[in-house]
This record gives structure tokens, sequence and C-alpha cells, in this order.
């Protein structure tokens, strides 16, 4: 396989990727750079299913919806597919199926004995009551019940879902199962099996992989600023560890737009949006005019020239549009897929480093698993325990994607991608292919 060439790149520019048409690039490309058996790359391009079903939902006024409902499951030659549930408008088969290929990357490179999966339904959550999104998560436990399970297929909560849903889930696919089993998700609250600390730690990995990034580039972070386009989980944490670790965040945003202060802006007096949607845009609402604090679009925060930019809000964010005005010396993906395929390649011919996000978020599946050893084991640990083993799990990725940037003068989206697809390929390898 080869590298595409520069007019395909350029055609590419003209479109936001999808996950899917994303992750199968992403996946050519790392194959160049390993020495793989091409059987092993064409197999790696497809999911092993992708499962479709029907979600009917009584509605408060008595009337029925159907809603669709999907799982994709990628690859699970090193474990059970693992992966989040998300409810949004938008989710399709195709969706699903890129982003379940991203979180067969992601488990390889934190060395998970899992494999990728992801899944959803085509709802807008906010257009449902609370009772009728416990309905609706019921049913469809119900609907996917033969394809999940401890040693199948995992969920967690992903957009639009959270650790209540997570609950009703498991509380739905016990009572058909006859017995309590809470490793069927993770994700789920701590009094009912889920573990502490795996709500922040997509932001504690973020966090994590720029302090890291900051330490490769011989910069110090007390002298480091830092601009976070989203401040939901991921975004705030991030934010709220790198200031405790003495970085200077000096902008942060929500859907509506960000507020900017050179100065610094101070994170912990903001609530993230779990906490309180769009604070963000309240806290600027609240500034005196004599404030130092800017108010600024989400694009323009893009482009602020901060030694640091973490887009932790959506996908395809960074874009071949906006690549070339991106002033940070480092990016650090906080959101699943937020720079294009085109877009990645402008940055790296402008020599700025993109920590990829299969490795930078990474946090969320790696705590879902120490979730799932408590369940297994019936023991919890202590928040402690969980941050400490997180860090040891972020470092030593960490440590084996530096080595393949060290070693062969990789990026280190690729250097990631290499480490998992030299993981994934040996697995099959060494399982084969039956019959």
């Amino acid at each position: 396989m080869t590298t595409p060439s520069p007019e395909t790149e350029n055609e590419q520019a003209n479109e936001l990727d999808s996950a899917l048409v994303t992750a199968r690039r992403q996946l050519e490309r790392a194959a160049t750079h390993v020495d793989v058996d091409p059987g092993v790359v064409e197999r790696l391009k497809h999911p092993t299913r992708v499962q479709q079903v029907s979600v009917p939902l009584e509605r408060e006024d008595g009337s029925v919806e159907v809603f669709t409902g999907y799982r994709a499951q990628h690859d699970d030659v090193r474990g059970p597919y693992k992966g989040g549930l998300r409810y949004h408008p938008e989710v399709s088969a195709e969706e699903c199926t890129g982003l379940s290929m991203w979180m067969t990357w992601k488990c390889a490179v934190m060395d998970l004995p899992f494999g990728g999966g992801k899944g959803g339904i085509a709802v807008d959550p906010k257009s449902l009551t609370v009772d009728e999104t416990e309905r609706l998560t019921r049913r469809f436990a119900e609907e996917l019940r033969d394809a999940v399970g401890p040693t199948k297929d995992v969920p967690a909560p992903d957009m639009g879902t959270d650790a209540q849903t997570m609950a009703w889930f498991m509380d739905a696919y016990s009572m058909q199962q006859g017995e309590t089993i809470p490793g069927v998700v993770t994700g789920k609250p701590p009094v009912i099996g889920g573990s502490y600390g795996r709500e922040e730690a997509p932001g504690r990995s973020t966090a994590i992989a720029a302090r890291e990034g900051i330490r490769y580039y011989d910069r110090e972070i007390s002298e480091t600023t830092v601009a976070v386009q989203g401040f939901g989980s991921v975004g705030a944490n991030a934010a709220r560890l790198l200031e405790e670790w003495g970085a200077t965040i000096v902008a942060v945003s929500d859907v509506n737009g960000a507020v900017y202060d050179p100065d610094g802006v101070d994170v912990d007096a903001i609530p993230s949006h779990d906490e309180e949607p769009e604070a963000v845009t309240s806290f600027a609402n609240e500034l005196d005019d004599g404030d130092s604090v800017r108010r600024l679009s989400n694009a323009e925060l893009l482009e602020l020239d901060a030694d640091v930019l973490i887009p932790a809000a959506v996908g395809n964010v960074i874009t071949a549009d906006n690549a070339d005005a991106v002033a940070a010396d480092i990016v650090v993906e906080g959101a699943n897929g937020p720079t294009t395929f085109a877009a990645d390649t402008i940055l790296e011919e402008r020599g700025v480093p993109v920590i990829p996000d299969i490795l930078a978020n990474a946090g969320g599946v790696t705590v879902s698993y120490f979730e799932w050893l408590q369940d297994i084991n019936r023991r919890q640990w202590t928040l402690e325990r969980v941050n400490e083993e997180l860090e040891e799990h972020m470092l030593d990725a960490w440590d084996d994607v530096r080595a393949e940037v060290d070693a062969e003068g990789l990026t280190w989206r690729d250097a990631a991608y290499v480490v998992a697809l030299s993981r994934i390929a040996d697995a099959k390898e060494t399982r084969g292919l039956w019959p």
C-alpha cells in the first residue's frame, strides 16, 4: 500500500471526512509504516458485524414512536468488543462502524484486552422525558441482549448517555438473564459496580498527554498557555488538571462561543457542561466591561496563539480550510476525530505535532477496563488507586508511541497506529484465520 497522492489529498480537502472514511485512511497510511500481512489490513477495514434494531417507545401522550438503534462490532481478536452507546439524531451505521474502528486502535494502543465496538440510537435525547429515556434504554438493552455481555461486548456511556443510562441498561439485561451482571456495561454509578474516576478519566488522560507533550518538546508547563475548545467532561477536567499542574488556560468554550484571557481564565469558576449547560456563555455574560476577558467564536479559539490547543468538543473542527491558521505549537485531541485527514496532512507539513485521540482521550476506555476488572472480582478500587493505575497505563502507552516517533521519525498519529496495528496483527497471525 502507498501513501495517498497529493492529488487525492487535495480532493479529500474539499470534504468533511466521516469517521469511517477517516479511520480507513488512517489504517492504510499506518500500514505503510509496519510490516504486516495485507490480508490483516484488509480484514481490519471491515467490521465483524453491524446490528440494526427497531426500538419502539410509548411516549407520554400514549403514542408509539419507533427509533432505530445500532451496534457495530469491529474486531475482537484481543478480547470482547468495547465502546460507547450514544443517543443523537445523527447516529448511523456508518458512524458507529467508524467509531468502532477507532475503539479497536485505542484499546490496542493502551494494550487493553478489548476490541472495538460502538452503538447508539438515532434520537434527540433532549426531546425525551426521563421516563421515556428509561423505557427507550431498557427496550434497547433487550434488543441487543444476544449481542452484548461481559465476555462478548461491553457498552459504556457516550454522547447523550450517562451513568444512569448504563444503570438502566445493566438492570434490564440482568433481569432477563436472571442474575445481576454488572460487567455487561461500564460507566455505571459506583453504588452498583461502577468505578470511581470513570467520568473524569478521558479529561485526565488528555491532560496527561498534554503534559507529556509539553515535556517532550522541552517546555515548562508553568510557562505554557492552553486553549480548550469544549467545556464538557473532557475539556473541563483536562483544563482544571493542567491549571493545577501550572499551565495557564487562556481560553475555553461551549457551543455558543469562547472566552479568552491572555492572563488566564479562572476555569474553577466555570461549571462544566455536565454540571451546568452553556456555563461558559453565562460566565462571559457576567463579565464587566472592564474585564480583560474577550468573547470569541469557537472558530476563533482554534486560531489563538496559544502553546497548546485541545479540541475537546466534536469531530471535524480542524479542516483543510483552517489548518493553516492554527497558531498553536502542539495540538492534543480530546474529542474523537477533531482533525480531518486533509488537515492532518497540512499540520504535518507545517511541523505542528498532533497528539492523536486514540492516545490522548483513551482514559475513558482504560478506566472502563478497570471497572470491568472490579466487576469480575466484585471488589471496588479507591479513587486514588484508579488514578494511579491510569497514570501508569498512560505513561506506558506514551512511551510505546514515543519510541516509534523517535526511532522512525513518524508523526504521533502514525506512531500510535503503528503500535496498535502491530499488536492487532500479531494477535491475528497468532490465532490464524478459521476455517
